[in-house]
């Protein structure tokens, strides 16, 4: 499999942190989607932006902004579809999504989850960590193939919401991470703990 395409899944309404868009969050002087597009970028192949409203808000950074195709913020297996229409446009076989508003994910987290579906000979595959004993999924850092788009559309169309509801029917693989790894920011008291990290990290 070639490097899949990358999408940043930026759709959400961010209700915790008070609305807005979490990307443009500052940690160290640089903004949350600044270093989620360099943790991605040398991944994956292209990449884009699912994000709904005004896509010229995005312009500085330089990439493709799609909107969920399906009104009313239904969830991130919409952006998902954004990402797999965009995929099928440009000639892609698969895509690697990842969260806005998680900024420390691993630097091997795609080849870990094309691992993880080829040895499974499953489609998909879904990052996971060892939480409190149990295996915890992260379904907004997944591989999708763009061949169960339509799949997906109709599933999305028929009223089905959970992410893992649709996984689940394809036999999902699990690429298991260490905990912690998904670390994302929901709150004030997550961007204050984010920050903290952050300077951990860029003073190496």
């Amino acid at each position: 499999m070639n490097r899949p395409g990358g999408v940043i899944l930026a759709g959400g309404l961010a209700r915790r942190m008070g609305g807005g868009d979490k990307g443009a969050l500052v940690l160290g002087g640089r903004s949350l989607l600044d270093r989620v597009i360099d943790r991605l970028g040398p991944q994956v192949g292209p990449m884009m932006l699912n994000a709904n409203g005004d896509a010229a808000r995005f312009a500085e950074y330089g990439l493709p902004v799609r909107a969920d195709p399906l009104p009313g913020y239904v969830g991130p297996l919409a952006g998902v579809l954004a990402g797999l229409d965009w995929a099928a446009e440009t000639g892609q076989t698969h895509i690697v999504t990842a969260a806005a508003d998680t900024p420390f994910f691993p630097a091997d987290m795609v080849v870990r989850l094309a691992r993880a579906a080829y040895l499974a000979g499953t489609p998909i595959a879904l990052a996971a960590t060892q939480e409190d004993g149990r295996l915890t999924r992260h379904p907004t850092f997944g591989l999708w193939p763009v061949a169960l788009r339509a799949d997906l559309r109709a599933a999305l169309e028929g009223g089905l919401r959970k992410v893992v509801l649709w996984t689940d029917a394809h036999g999902a693989a699990s690429a298991a991470f260490n905990d912690g790894a998904f670390f994302n920011i929901n709150t004030p008291e997550d961007l204050t703990r984010a920050r903290d990290l952050a300077a951990a990290e860029d003073a190496g």
